[in-house]
């Protein structure tokens, strides 16, 4: 039986090129600052991103726990979007690890209005934690992969600015909405003062992440990289696949994007299924099954006897996300397949 896995952009193999690149990587321990091909990485994506430094971590989620520590100090509060990445699913390190507090703001798809975040910046008062940290996150995975326009950011990078905070950007997917805005990535980070993406996302490399910022900013987050255990030794053998990821996989995104809107469009055709079409910029799907006599639990089941995987996102909404290893053939095959269950 056929496999169709729209779990996440995460579940990609690496191509045949890459797991070349990957044998014949130079080596050296990252920790003493010997690995060329780490450093070649880092060097490459600092100045893609237009930014001073750059620093591999094994994770994103690392990445951006690492952009906490560095940018704030314990007792702080951090401004975030109700919905982010960081607030929901990265185990609240930024509480137990990092020792500051959330304040979350609600948005419109993932866009947080400037005057509310300006307005949540706390005043000089003594019963008041100190505001530490804006965070943003572009794309915006629960908003369905929508993107953040520049021009929100530049607003919010520019409230930052004038309170004298800084504002780092989860980027996990930020190739996926550069690419949705048809800009260079560095468009993008001019409006943060660091950022983390991901290479094991759409860009299909195993693993690892890069957080980006100031020579400075980097030099202190590699030390609390190794106080987190994310000194890494002999990394070259996965900065090569990275490597490989930002010259090769990320102009064949908009293809994701493509094949995510046939997906959309289908699926938005069969009776009791929904999806907001204007919300589809990027490659995540969020399909709405409340019309059906299904609850999500159920459908879980039936599409994995059929072979599709997805993920829940509540009782009524599951979430499918394209990437290279599944083709415009497999879209059909799955719009079919879920007609057929529901209808």
């Amino acid at each position: 039986m056929k496999v169709f896995d729209f779990r996440s952009d995460t579940v990609t193999l690496p191509t045949e090129e890459m797991m070349k690149k990957i044998v014949e990587a130079d080596l050296g321990d990252d920790v003493y600052g010997d690995d060329l091909t780490v450093n070649k990485l880092e060097a490459q994506v600092a100045e893609m991103l237009g930014k001073e430094a750059a620093l591999f971590v094994p994770t994103g989620t690392m990445g951006n726990l690492l952009a906490v520590m560095t940018h704030t100090t314990p007792g702080q509060e951090v401004i975030l979007e109700e919905n982010c990445h960081i607030y929901l699913y990265e185990v609240g390190g930024i509480a137990r690890v990092a020792g500051v507090q959330a304040r979350t703001i609600k948005s419109t798809n993932g866009i947080m209005n400037p005057e509310d975040v300006k307005v949540a910046i706390r005043k000089d008062d003594i019963h008041f934690p100190e505001t530490g940290l804006i965070c943003l996150e572009n794309s915006h995975n629960m908003s369905g992969g929508a993107v953040i326009p520049l021009d929100n950011m530049k607003r919010i990078y520019e409230v930052a600015k004038e309170k004298n905070i800084p504002l780092h950007l989860d980027g996990a997917r930020i190739f996926n909405a550069a690419t949705y805005l048809n800009v260079e990535v560095k468009e993008i980070a001019q409006y943060t003062d660091s950022l983390m993406f991901c290479f094991s996302k759409g860009l299909s490399a195993p693993i690892g992440s890069v957080l980006i910022g100031t020579e400075d900013f980097i030099r202190r987050a590699r030390k609390f990289r190794k106080m987190l255990g994310g000194g890494m030794r002999q990394v070259g053998i996965i900065a090569s696949a990275a490597i490989h990821s930002l010259e090769e996989m990320t102009s064949r995104l908009k293809e994701d994007h493509e094949n995510a809107r046939i997906l959309a469009e289908g699926l938005n055709k069969i009776a009791g299924v929904s999806v907001d079409m204007e919300s589809i910029h990027t490659n995540i799907i969020n399909v709405n099954f409340a019309g059906t006599r299904f609850n999500t639990s159920e459908l879980m089941d039936k599409f994995k006897e059929k072979g599709l995987l997805v993920n829940p996102r509540n009782q009524h909404v599951i979430r499918f996300v394209t990437h290279k290893d599944v083709n415009k053939g497999d879209v059909l095959a799955v719009i079919s397949l879920i007609k057929d269950i529901v209808e």
